[in-house]
């Protein structure tokens, strides 16, 4: 009903492995597909569910996620972007930082705080913005990559309709929880460690050490193993989350283990390459003389980065013994 093709879970979960096999380039719309969309379908009413997901699908509409701030990023409960609400209307102040995409977007889901003597929590309210609205300003920031993917967002008066807040008003913390699940999810993607693996184990064949490919050699066959067996956890880790969502079961922590497990493992996959090409790990992809297209020090910086996203790994370990462990909280 909203332009999908209404297939379950196990489909989703094919396509996906098969467009990482495919070496498919990344979807510009991920943060619609992956986020917004399945919050929608969740937590949006109707009206927005015709309006928003069928663009989502065509890309006619690409979404940026308005959530970290400059003194706002681990602890998002703790957020200042204000939201007045004018007769009809939101009235948006403040700034977003780290936002991936937002010079590219056309659309922004936003944390707002809409009652700020409420406990902080409870006092947030979740809408969604037009990023051609005036008053908004999208300034790049430069990452270690050389990529410009980052942003800061600033916004000025900017007038947002009160028919674009998702949910209640001042309960947008719980329907933010709901984006963070899906953000985590298609961070740690199983299918993506997989092919950094298959990469790091072709890159290591065509290196010798001693005479002989790297492969042999004792200590980094030990290494690839290593990395081998924590590719395979991952993967039956995801099944079983594919099988908990296909009966119905809420999904707890689980999404919080992929995100720490995921980030944390493609970033050692990334170190393992870097240490195996030696000197040659220093190269920029514009060089002749590059290793695998110079593929591996830009993925090294690239899944720093994502160790932080989303949560950072301590954020993520703190949530996992809480919620899931039951411990006591950290203090």
């Amino acid at each position: 009903e909203y332009g999908g093709q209404a297939m379950d879970p196990v489909r989703q979960s094919i396509v996906n492995d098969e467009m990482v096999r495919a070496k498919a380039p990344y979807n510009v719309g991920a943060s619609g597909l992956g986020m917004l969309g399945p919050t929608l379908i969740s937590w949006g009413n109707e009206e927005q569910k015709q309006r928003y997901l069928p663009k989502i699908l065509t890309a006619e509409e690409i979404w940026c996620q308005g959530y970290s701030e400059p003194g706002a990023g681990s602890d998002l409960a703790s957020l200042k972007t204000r939201a007045e609400i004018v007769g009809d209307e939101f009235v948006v102040n403040g700034q977003k930082v780290w936002t991936s995409g937002a010079q590219y977007a056309d659309m922004m889901f936003c944390l707002v705080r809409t009652d700020p003597e409420a406990p902080k929590h409870r006092g947030i309210s979740y809408i969604v913005i037009d990023m051609h609205t005036p008053g908004i300003t999208v300034r790049p920031l430069v990452q270690m990559t050389g990529d410009r993917g980052f942003n800061e967002v600033f916004f000025d008066n900017v007038r947002v309709p009160r028919k674009n807040l998702v949910a209640k008003l001042n309960e947008g913390w719980i329907v933010a929880n709901a984006t963070l699940f899906h953000e985590r999810n298609m961070l740690g993607s199983a299918s993506g460690s997989e092919q950094r693996f298959n990469r790091l184990l072709a890159l290591a064949k065509s290196i010798t050490r001693g005479g002989r490919p790297l492969t042999q050699d004792p200590v980094f066959r030990q290494r690839l193993v290593e990395l081998e067996i924590r590719v395979e956890a991952m993967r039956f880790h995801s099944l079983r989350q594919l099988t908990d969502q296909i009966r119905g079961k809420n999904p707890g922590v689980e999404a919080m283990i992929n995100k720490l497990v995921g980030t944390e493992l493609n970033h050692d996959l990334a170190t393992a390459a870097m240490e195996a090409m030696g000197d040659y790990s220093m190269l920029s992809r514009d060089d002749e003389a590059a290793l695998d297209h110079a593929y591996w020090p830009y993925e090294w910086m690239f899944s720093l980065g994502l160790v932080i996203g989303g949560g950072t790994s301590h954020i993520q370990k703190n949530i996992i013994a809480e919620r899931g462990l039951k411990m006591p909280k950290s203090r």
